[in-house]
């Protein structure tokens, strides 16, 4: 890690006081991530289904590592702010080989990333955070680890235990050397507290129908807010409307109804190395 790098990963890591929240509209290119920096963002996150599917792979560890580290060097080429890569489960189930997955990303440019335990089990994803630790260490990074449980997100356990059962998966991989806790799904205000108050990480939570605005998430002591795949989603769906009427009717007008000027756009990709 050079010593840019390291700069922008310790402005990461204190981005994460709870002095404000971090809210991360996440990217999924090299372009998708300016257009995220120019709207204000202080980080980029990547969503990795976003990534995926810009590849045309499906979301959930089927992405090569060579993309992956590809997609994340073109993001750090070009924005000023961190950038924190979305790593699934780390692209195997082995925790030398995913370790090894970030070990790319980190040479690429990365100074934070997320890695799930999903349906693989809570031993495991400690035991790839503490090989993910060593690599980090090795390379001199200072690498913020967000450790995703998908207790929620999933439905892992009863309803009646979710929050038991977060708080649980909180404390072993915080001692595994998880710097961070994101927990997607949640969105019961009294829950959010008691894991933010519990968890001993700065609790990171996805954006959700129903969940409470920016400022009532940081009051109930949430210290990272992610919009994941939905910007994604969005644009998938208005573009796909787009090229079907398109295809279908031949007609020019709606492609010129609304857009970004030509001019913007392709000043916001100038060159800024």
């Amino acid at each position: 890690m050079n010593a840019k790098q390291n700069d922008m990963a310790k402005t990461f890591r204190a981005f994460h006081d709870g002095k404000r929240l971090l809210v991360l509209p996440n990217a999924w290119d090299a372009g998708s991530a300016r257009l995220m920096e120019s709207a204000g963002a202080r980080a980029v996150a990547t969503s990795s289904a976003a990534v995926a599917w810009s590849h045309g792979y499906p979301d959930g560890d089927a992405l090569p590592v060579k993309l992956l580290a590809a997609t994340t060097a073109a993001i750090a080429r070009v924005i000023r702010v961190p950038l924190s890569v979305d790593s699934e489960g780390g692209y195997s189930k082995d925790p030398v080989a995913a370790a090894e997955a970030i070990g790319a990303v980190i040479d690429a440019g990365a100074v934070g990333i997320n890695i799930e335990d999903a349906d693989q089990g809570t031993d495991l994803l400690c035991a790839k955070i503490e090989r993910i630790r060593d690599v980090a260490a090795k390379r001199g990074a200072d690498l913020f680890v967000n450790a995703r449980t998908d207790v929620y997100l999933f439905g892992l356990v009863s309803e009646e235990r979710r929050l038991e059962e977060t708080l649980a998966r909180a404390a072993r991989y915080r001692a595994a050397g998880a710097d961070g806790l994101f927990v997607p799904a949640v969105t019961n205000a009294d829950e959010i507290r008691t894991i933010a108050a519990e968890c001993g990480l700065p609790l990171n939570v996805l954006a959700r129908p129903g969940l409470s605005d920016g400022a009532t998430l940081a009051s109930l002591g949430v210290r990272r807010l992610s919009a994941g795949s939905q910007l994604a989603q969005r644009i998938w769906l208005e573009a796909g409307a787009l090229a079907r009427e398109f295809v279908e009717t031949g007609c020019s007008d709606p492609l010129f109804a609304a857009g970004m000027a030509y001019g913007d756009l392709n000043a916001l990709m100038t060159d800024r190395r």
